[in-house]
């Protein structure tokens, strides 16, 4: 048994006798059987009073379910009722989600319960249906382009570093999420793209990683550029308003960047020869 199961149990028990709690379910790798020594610990803790938000009062709960080492909340991801902990004995990462019974209606996906000291979670759970957010299209197409063109100028300007950060952003928010949906999973960034995309299209977003340089840059940028024109053909309906003048303008500029940088390079070995 991974430690994630003991503390999980462990957890349980120490919350049967506190009347301030109703209850706990687990989520995450758990629901998949995925679990393994690099997984974290996904759990929901379902409170009679609200103390999502409260970051005093989420370490306070946190500290007594094992070897507290540090704990933060959640706000880089939306979420201030997430506080992100690390025990040890072992060192374990765990995610603590803090909510009430109402609140425990609106979920991404259908937790195990752990304990249900009135019934009221398995309750909720048959009344509601889980909701995982997906793109918004629209709100891709309208970005994307400016997004690139954004890209050129750090990379004309010799800001490589930041360039290099950004295709990082366009796999997180654009491609990771629509080859997921491409390939009928869900959306959820480019969490483990290695083992459920199909070859072709991992190497694809591989294509998206480049060197810091700006040949390499560039390259990335124009296989960035095929990856969205292919995934916007086969995933976006006929509803969404396409920005063809906007388009054609970025791909212009990525043709003189590039004219540029190849002079640029060639000029460069001139002098180094």
């Amino acid at each position: 048994m991974l430690p994630h199961h003991h503390f999980a149990h462990h957890v349980t028990t120490l919350i049967q006798n506190d009347d301030s709690i109703l209850g706990l379910a687990v989520a995450g790798s758990w629901l998949t059987n995925e679990l393994d020594e690099f997984s974290d610990l996904d759990l929901v803790l379902v409170t009679r009073e609200k103390v999502g938000g409260d970051r005093d009062k989420m370490i306070a709960y946190a500290k007594g379910f094992g070897n507290f080492l540090s704990g933060f909340t959640g706000e880089h991801v939306g979420e201030p009722r997430l506080l992100i902990c690390l025990y040890d004995d072992p060192l374990l990462h765990v995610d603590i989600k803090f909510v009430t019974p109402e609140e425990f209606r609106q979920r991404v996906e259908t937790p195990v319960i752990l304990l249900d000291k009135t019934g009221q979670l398995n309750s909720i759970l048959q009344e509601t249906e889980p909701r995982f957010p997906y793109p918004d299209y629209q709100w891709i197409e309208d970005r994307f382009w400016t997004w690139v063109h954004y890209v050129l100028l750090k990379i004309g300007r010799g800001e490589y570093l930041e360039a290099y950060d950004f295709f990082g952003f366009l796999r997180m928010v654009v491609f990771g999420p629509l080859l997921h949906i491409n390939n009928r999973q869900l959306p959820r960034g480019v969490r483990k793209v290695e083992t459920l995309l199909p070859a072709t299209d991992l190497e694809q977003l591989k294509a998206t990683l480049p060197a810091y340089k700006a040949t390499s840059l560039l390259e990335s940028l124009e296989q960035s550029v095929h990856l969205y024109r292919r995934l916007r053909t086969e995933l976006f309906p006929a509803s969404v308003a396409l920005q063809p003048e906007t388009e054609q303008k970025v791909m212009d500029y990525i043709e003189e960047i590039s004219q540029r940088i190849s002079k640029k390079v060639a000029a460069d070995s001139g002098r180094q020869s």
